[in-house]
C-alpha cells in the first residue's frame, strides 16, 4: 500500500497512549501503512489553572488545535477522548464515522486508602472541576465539600497525594490505559453517577470527503460502541447541554442489537434530579437520543440547565 497516515494527538501521556493504541490497531489492519504520530499542544494543556466549567477557555478546549491542523492538511487524522469533543463537528470534519471498542465508561473515586464513597469521612474534600461529578456525588453524600482540581491524570494524583484534597474523581478508562488502576481507585456504580457522553470512547476525526482515511479507520470500528456514543451525543446535542450541565448519559447495546439509553440530570446542589431511560434498535441510535432528550425537556430539563449555568456564572 505504501501510504502514510499522519495522526495528531494531544501531548499528554494519556493522549499519546490512546493515540499509539489506535496507531497499533491500524498497523495491524494495514501492514503496509506507515503511521506517524504528531503531538500537538492544545489550549487546555497550556492553561491548567482556569476551571473548564467556568467557560474561560471556550468550547472544544482540547480539540481546536488538532482540528485546525486537520483542516490545514498538516495531519490526516486526529485522536481525541470522545468526551472532550463538542457534539457538533466543525464544517469539513467528521467525528462519529468510526469508533473503536469503548473502554469502561464509569468514574473512579480515588483516595489514598482506596475508600468507597460511603467510607469517606464526613465533610471530606473532593477535588474535581466537573459540575457533573460534583452534583452526582452531592446527591449521594450531601456532606461532601469540593475544590477545583485540574491537570492531567498524573498531576491530579500528585495533588491528592500532597493532601490538596481527600479524594478525586477520574475516568476509569484513563486509569486503565495508563496502567494506574490500583487499590486506590473505587469504581463508582452507575446507580450513583452516569458518565459524561462518550466517556471511555475514542474519537477518530478526519476531513469530510477523505475516503482513503475513512476506509482505513473503518477497520478499527466497533459498531456497538459507535451506536452507544451516537445516541449519547444526539441527546446532548438536542438538549443543548454544555460542560457546566450536571448531566450523565450512558448507552449500552446488547447482543441482539438493542440499545438502552439512560440519562441523569442533577441540580447543582444535588438535591433534585431527573433520571429517564429509552430503548430501541441500535440502528436508530441518534433518534433514541433525541427521543430521550425530548422526554427530559418535557420534564423541565431546560429550567434545570438554566439554573446550573447561572450557578456556574456566579
Amino acid at each position: 500500500m505504501g501510504q502514510m497516515l499522519r495522526i495528531g494527538s494531544r501531548a499528554s501521556r494519556l493522549a499519546l497512549v490512546q493515540t499509539e493504541w489506535v496507531a497499533s490497531r491500524l498497523r495491524e489492519a494495514w501492514p503496509d501503512l506507515e503511521v506517524r504520530v504528531e503531538p500537538i499542544r492544545t489550549a487546555g494543556d497550556r492553561d491548567r489553572a482556569t476551571p473548564l466549567a467556568a467557560g474561560g477557555l471556550g468550547v472544544g478546549v482540547f480539540v481546536k488545535e488538532l482540528e485546525a491542523a486537520l483542516l490545514a492538511g498538516r495531519i490526516d487524522l486526529a485522536v481525541h477522548s470522545m468526551k472532550d469533543v463538542p457534539t457538533r463537528a466543525p464544517e469539513g470534519l467528521e467525528i462519529e464515522a468510526s469508533v473503536p471498542r469503548r473502554a469502561d465508561p464509569r468514574d473512579c473515586l480515588v483516595t489514598p486508602a482506596g475508600h468507597a464513597l460511603e467510607d469517606l469521612p464526613r465533610g471530606a474534600i473532593v477535588g474535581t472541576s466537573s459540575p457533573r461529578r460534583r452534583a452526582m456525588l452531592l446527591a449521594a453524600r450531601a456532606d461532601l465539600r469540593f475544590t477545583d482540581l485540574r491537570g492531567n491524570v498524573e498531576t491530579r494524583l500528585a495533588k491528592l497525594a500532597a493532601g490538596r484534597c481527600d479524594a478525586t474523581v477520574l475516568a476509569r478508562a484513563g486509569l486503565e490505559r495508563l496502567g494506574m488502576l490500583d487499590g486506590q481507585a473505587w469504581t463508582v456504580p452507575v446507580s450513583v453517577a452516569l458518565p459524561a457522553a462518550g466517556q471511555g470512547a475514542l474519537a477518530l476525526e478526519f476531513r469530510a470527503g477523505d475516503e482513503q482515511v475513512r476506509g482505513l479507520v473503518a477497520a478499527v470500528d466497533d459498531a456497538a460502541s459507535r451506536w452507544a456514543v451516537a445516541a449519547e451525543r444526539a441527546l446532548v446535542r438536542r438538549l443543548g447541554a454544555g460542560c457546566r450541565t450536571p448531566l450523565g448519559v450512558l448507552g449500552t447495546v446488547d447482543a441482539a442489537g438493542r440499545l438502552a439509553l439512560e440519562a441523569y440530570l442533577v441540580s447543582a446542589d444535588g438535591r433534585a434530579s431527573l433520571r429517564k431511560r429509552a430503548e430501541g434498535s441500535a440502528a436508530d441510535a441518534p433518534a433514541i437520543g433525541v427521543r430521550l432528550a425530548e422526554t427530559l425537556l418535557e420534564a423541565g430539563a431546560a429550567k434545570w440547565m438554566e439554573r446550573a449555568d447561572a450557578i456556574g456564572d456566579a
